[in-house]
């Protein structure tokens, strides 16, 4: 059997799916934002060993890259057991597609599935993908179908080999597979979605309906438009008129842009009334902001909590993790790659004594040992 036709993911009630992490949670949500080339594995470990946000998302990846044998999503997809709950992020405009990676994600044994329909490049964009399905809801409902019934297929019994991926793809997420901890169980996993607040200019009235009617877990929504890109300020009054429509349904309304600390998280929370929050570029160099995430979630309850949101980490430990968040990254993906651990290193240096001569140095960082000898590690 290969994948049905587009026109076969016909139009039904969604099934609210049964208890999952989301549920379990408390809330309000306090996640990491995926961002592509940064929130990688390696990001994630330091992410979930010295911050613990609620949950984390990898890069987005390409379903279409993926049913054509493309070998990145083995590194894409890579993920730890610190990182639960952890979500595989997928795009593209493909509905087939869609189906047969739903397949590959839960066979991952991922704790859920997020669609992106929110990234700005031009190379996404202008191929109708990511934030370009903004200007095209009926292909956008057709995909999150499409991923929606590859999930209950494969929860039903289907095989990989059943939706017409290609054989080495096929022994690729088996290899991964090999040696998990975790124990395979077939069980839906939760659909969600991250987006933005429109294409041109916010339409967050028409757009973030045509999602909710659909009944995805979660919408994790980023405050500016595609046109913006991560220009200018992000919208919450337009996140709260998400949160509005969402009122009285099942659909988890999660908010995205410029926050850079849990008191910004707390401030941004109160004004909109979101579910949660997912912070992105406040966590490049600074996996430490969502340590104070329990401080926030009091705050807002009312309870008095013993941490503050006022959190001060030492050039020492920064120095510590930046060489274990370089050490990881080599391990992973070899020297050949290290290049792409730069800018990661010169996000760690900001507030070093001398943070402009190290950064200098590090940028041009070979591998981990060159990084040890800059930092005066041994």
């Amino acid at each position: 059997m290969r994948a049905p036709r587009a026109d076969a993911f016909a139009e039904r009630t969604p099934p609210l799916f049964a208890m999952h992490f989301w549920d379990r949670i408390d809330k309000p949500i306090i996640g990491l934002s995926p961002m592509d080339g940064v929130t990688d594995a390696s990001f994630r470990l330091v992410a979930a060993r010295y911050g613990r946000p609620d949950l984390c998302m990898t890069e987005f990846t390409s379903v279409e890259a993926i049913c054509c044998g493309a070998d990145g999503f083995v590194r894409d997809f890579a993920y730890g057991e610190y990182e639960r709950p952890i979500l595989a992020q997928i795009y593209g405009r493909t509905p087939e597609d869609f189906y047969r990676v739903a397949h590959i994600v839960c066979e991952l044994g991922f704790d859920g599935l997020d669609i992106n329909m929110g990234c700005p490049a031009k190379n996404v964009a202008n191929k109708g993908c990511g934030a370009g399905l903004i200007l095209n809801p009926e292909l956008a409902v057709t995909i999150i179908r499409a991923a929606r019934q590859g999930i209950e297929d494969w929860a039903a019994g289907q095989r990989l080999e059943d939706v017409g991926l290609a054989p080495d793809v096929v022994e690729r997420v088996r290899h991964m597979n090999r040696g998990r901890v975790q124990p395979f169980t077939r069980r839906p996993i939760p659909l969600s979605v991250k987006t933005r607040v429109g294409y041109d200019k916010v339409e967050v009235d028409e757009w973030i309906p045509v999602l909710l009617a659909e009944r995805p877990v979660a919408i994790s929504l980023h405050g500016r438009t595609l046109k913006q890109m991560y220009k200018g300020f992000a919208d919450w009054d337009a996140i709260h008129c998400a949160v509005e429509l969402a009122r009285d349904l099942p659909t988890l309304i999660l908010g995205n842009g410029d926050l850079k600390s849990m008191a910004e998280a707390v401030d941004r929370i109160r004004q909109t009334g979101v579910d949660g929050v997912l912070l992105g570029r406040g966590a490049m160099g600074n996996p430490w902001v969502f340590r104070d995430k329990q401080w926030a979630k009091d705050t807002l309850a009312g309870v008095a909590s013993s941490s503050g949101a006022a959190l001060d980490v030492g050039q020492e430990e920064r120095t510590r993790v930046l060489l274990e968040h370089s050490r990881h990254f080599e391990s992973l993906w070899g020297e050949r790659r290290f290049p792409a651990m730069r800018k990661h290193l010169a996000w760690y240096c900001k507030g070093f004594r001398g943070a402009a001569q190290w950064r200098a140095r590090l940028v041009r960082a070979m591998n981990a040992d060159e990084v040890a000898r800059i930092v005066g590690a041994n």
